[in-house]
């Protein structure tokens, strides 16, 4: 750690050398990779507790998980045919199900944190606005797909409409007429509920580097204030 520690500090000192960081030189190697780890766990653990909440994805215009492309495509027709009941009984399933699967990401994102390179810190720390959460996905999206599916299928399997779609899902994918991740409910809405959890992430990344006086711990205010 004390390596890794150092060589965040002589980064950080090179970028104090441009005078649109004044202030950055006074802060520590410690200091820099405590205020890093800090933001990272602070708006992993804000997204997760938003969205794994009643409503956190259905009442969420931003990432509440509509029906499947295919469904869409004839969705009116099923609401015609006396089906609006099952298709918005299926929309609340989905939603419902990525709720409940939400808190399985929150122990691998803090893991993600803890397990950063050196490399990756500084490609946070100068990267765009969502850095952090580019690394976020790349470290955590394969682990979570796993951890997300069972929960997300024990949900979606009580709906009849969910295992009717998964019947002509399979075999349209099998002919290459739908798409691999939209061939079955639970894959479909395992993928769209990761999406939405990332988005999350990115928005609390975004604040915290836009307006670091608004960030709850004064380690990121410090780090994040002189990088601004």
């Amino acid at each position: 750690m004390p390596r890794i520690l150092g060589v965040l500090l002589s980064f950080v000192m090179i970028i104090a050398a441009n005078p649109a960081h004044a202030g950055i030189a006074d802060i520590t190697n410690a200091d820099a990779a405590s205020g890093l780890k800090q933001a990272l766990t602070d708006g992993s653990a804000a997204a997760v507790k938003m969205l794994g909440q009643d409503n956190g994805y259905f009442g969420n215009a931003k990432v509440k998980i509509p029906l499947p492309p295919s469904l869409q495509k004839i969705e009116s027709g099923l609401r015609m045919m006396g089906m609006k009941k099952q298709a918005d009984e299926l929309v609340l399933s989905m939603n419902r199900a990525a709720e409940a699967a939400a808190p399985e990401a929150k122990q691998l994102l803090v893991d993600a944190v803890k397990k950063m390179s050196v490399q990756d810190a500084k490609a946070i720390l100068t990267g765009g606005d969502t850095a952090a959460t580019d690394y976020f996905r790349r470290t955590t999206q394969d682990q979570l797909t796993q951890r997300f599916l069972p929960i997300v299928k024990k949900s979606t399997d009580r709906v009849g409409l969910a295992q009717q779609y998964n019947n002509l899902a399979g075999q349209g994918a099998s002919l290459g007429l739908i798409k691999k991740d939209d061939a079955s409910i639970e894959t479909y809405v395992t993928r769209k509920a990761l999406d939405g959890l990332y988005l999350m992430i990115a928005e609390q990344e975004k604040s915290f580097r836009q307006n670091p006086v608004g960030a709850t711990s004064a380690i990121v205010k410090k780090v994040f204030g002189a990088l601004r």
